[in-house]
């Protein structure tokens, strides 16, 4: 029995650490208590900061596109002008762009009661030099009354020109090239140098026409 408490006492001795390596321990286990918390809240999510939300721009109205600089208005340039012919302007051009694109009033001769600064319509005739206020003729405007009409030959249309006596589509075409050919007719005489025209047949058109 004494041998028995002698053993049992050399084994405690043995396992006693003593103050100095309690405190060793002591230590050891607080540092394990200390990194087993902090591995636990490094764990744990933390909350991300939301995007800022990205602003909505305003739907601005859409303005309407402006007319093409290509737009263009064909417009017949007659009567006491250099260059008589049909003349391709651009879309806004006034009256006086399409004088100026044919060359311009013959010598001695004036614009008359002409707007130059009216607007040109697509398909007009504009005549220079008339002597009564010109009303824009467009496309299907009436042809005057052959009868009672008394033509411009710097003016009429070769439309007008085939109701002259005697006058068809092709001298009609041939009296419109000698006008744009030599920039116009200065007396109606001049009618007797186109081809096709006799003494007769200009005896029925003198009545008729004038410059």
């Amino acid at each position: 029995m004494r041998s028995l408490r002698e053993l049992i006492a050399s084994k405690s001795s043995t396992l006693d650490p003593g103050r100095p390596g309690l405190r060793v321990l002591l230590a050891i286990g607080a540092l394990a208590v200390a990194a087993a918390a902090f591995f636990v809240w490094r764990s744990n999510p933390s909350p991300q900061p939301l995007a800022a939300p990205t602003p909505i721009t305003p739907i601005t109205s859409i303005a309407p596109s402006p007319q093409s600089p290509s737009a263009k208005v064909t417009v017949h340039v007659a009567g006491k002008i250099r260059k008589p012919g049909v003349y391709l302007l651009p879309s806004g051009a006034r009256v006086t762009d399409a004088v100026t694109a044919a060359g311009g009033v013959t010598r001695g001769a004036s614009t008359g009661p002409l707007n130059l600064a009216r607007r040109l319509i697509d398909g007009e005739q504009i005549v220079v030099g008339a002597t009564s206020p010109q009303t824009p003729l467009g496309p299907g405007a009436p042809v005057p009354d052959p009868a009672t009409a008394i033509l411009d030959l710097n003016s009429a249309t070769t439309d007008q020109l085939e109701q002259l006596p005697g006058v068809g589509e092709v001298l009609a075409a041939r009296i419109f090239e000698f006008r744009t050919s030599r920039g116009g007719f200065t007396t109606v005489e001049q009618l007797r140098e186109v081809s096709g025209i006799g003494p007769r047949k200009f005896a029925g058109i003198k009545p008729k026409v004038r410059v």
